[in-house]
């Protein structure tokens, strides 16, 4: 692999990857062969430097995105690493999503990384959503303790005997899907069935609540984006008994959540304060996507709700799963980042109880790295760095 500091690059090659996995459910969740047919497809992509061999495997995940697109994948694999970006069974759609599912579809990749494809060390890439997606899965690859979903089916963990990674790497990533909504949730929402129905003294957007904020402005918008979330919580738990004591053919809903996209640290510089800017977010204007159609955990089912964006309820907590992590643990934090909030990271860190554990803070990295290409050479840089210090070089 490439240090920080030299200049090779290597031409990439791009291989399409699918895995086949035999598993059933009840139900069907989600479109494609997932399901009732008895067959679950994953289809992913590995990048190689031509000509270089290497007896290391880099594997990101996202629960619910394709990242082979993305800058810091492709940056590794132009400075020399062997990367492999896997996609699970909800690739593209997370309406449906159960964590505990996206980690065993996580398990079949490393499994196959090592025992097909004979790397001797993979190393989980825990980018973005794919943070806590990395610290849940080898939290229960070192620790299988889960039989069941959050909303109490079966899984499969257990029984799909994951192989733990050699080494984790955390990058501009959050603590959880379940504690960001939690974080970004607009409070003013008094239906769920009619979002024009607000408080306006929560409305973040509205005229009574303008930046700065204060202390008590905070802890009450706080305590009341967790009440909204536990009364959507409640209902989604009244829903699904009512099901099962119903005993019919019914068996799941979907639904809409409005308004999901209103945390204060958007408007607000003084909280939690970084380099991030200030009005936008990740995703545009915060104003915008907060009732838009893409917005976080817009579309859900009833399970999924509970296994990923219920904080009371997911077993996919990051702070959580971190807690243990044995083998080396590298953070790097965005000082600019306009989607994590600045201290998730730290969070994470300070809870792994690994002896090799270290954090830096890239100083002026948004999230994306969108028009910083020295930002994105250096963060990668870092990474194979350390990785070289620990054997996972060659």
């Amino acid at each position: 692999m490439s240090a920080a500091g030299q200049t090779k690059a290597w031409e990439v090659q791009a291989e399409w990857v699918h895995l086949s996995l035999a598993e059933t459910s009840s139900f069907k969740e989600v479109y494609g062969f997932v399901g009732t047919q008895g067959t679950v497809n994953l289809e992913g992509i590995r990048f190689r430097p031509a000509g270089r061999d290497s007896d290391t495997l880099l594997v990101f995940m996202h629960p619910a995105s394709t990242l082979q697109l993305l800058p810091v994948p492709r940056e590794l694999a132009r400075q020399g690493a062997h990367v492999l970006c896997c996609g699970s069974r909800y690739q593209r759609n997370d309406s449906a999503l159960i964590m505990e599912n996206v980690a065993v579809d996580l398990g079949a990749y490393i499994r196959h990384a090592k025992e097909a494809w004979k790397y001797r060390h993979v190393v989980l890439m825990g980018w973005s959503g794919g943070g806590s997606l990395a610290l849940f899965y080898q939290s229960q690859a070192e620790r299988p303790t889960l039989e069941k979903t959050a909303a109490g089916d079966p899984c499969n963990i257990k029984a799909a005997g994951l192989l733990p990674a050699d080494a984790v790497v955390f990058q501009a990533a959050h603590t959880g899907r379940a504690q960001m909504l939690a974080e970004w949730i607009d409070p003013s929402v008094l239906d769920e069935n009619d979002p024009d129905r607000k408080d306006p003294s929560l409305d973040l957007y509205g005229p009574e609540c303008k930046p700065p904020y204060t202390a008590e402005f905070i802890t009450r918008y706080r305590a009341a984006q967790w009440a909204r979330l536990r009364r959507r919580t409640a209902w989604v738990k009244e829903t699904l008994e009512r099901f099962r004591r119903q005993g019919g053919r019914e068996v799941e809903r979907g639904f809409v959540t409005h308004r999901t996209m209103a945390d204060p640290r958007f408007l607000d510089p003084a909280i939690d304060p970084n380099d991030r800017p200030i009005g936008t977010c990740f995703m545009g204007v915060p104003e915008t996507v907060n009732n838009g159609p893409v917005g976080i955990a817009r579309f859900s089912t009833l399970r999924s709700w509970l296994s990923q964006w219920s904080p009371d309820d997911t077993q996919a907590n990051g702070e959580v799963s971190a807690q243990s992590l044995t083998v080396p643990f590298l953070a790097l934090e965005h000082s600019a980042d306009d989607a994590v909030p600045q201290p998730h990271v730290r969070r994470v860190f300070d809870n792994v109880p690994a002896k090799d554990k270290t954090m830096a803070v890239l100083q002026g990295a948004t999230h994306y790295f969108v028009g910083q290409p020295d930002h994105l050479r250096q963060a990668a840089g870092i990474t194979l760095d350390w990785l070289g210090a620990r054997g996972f070089a060659d």
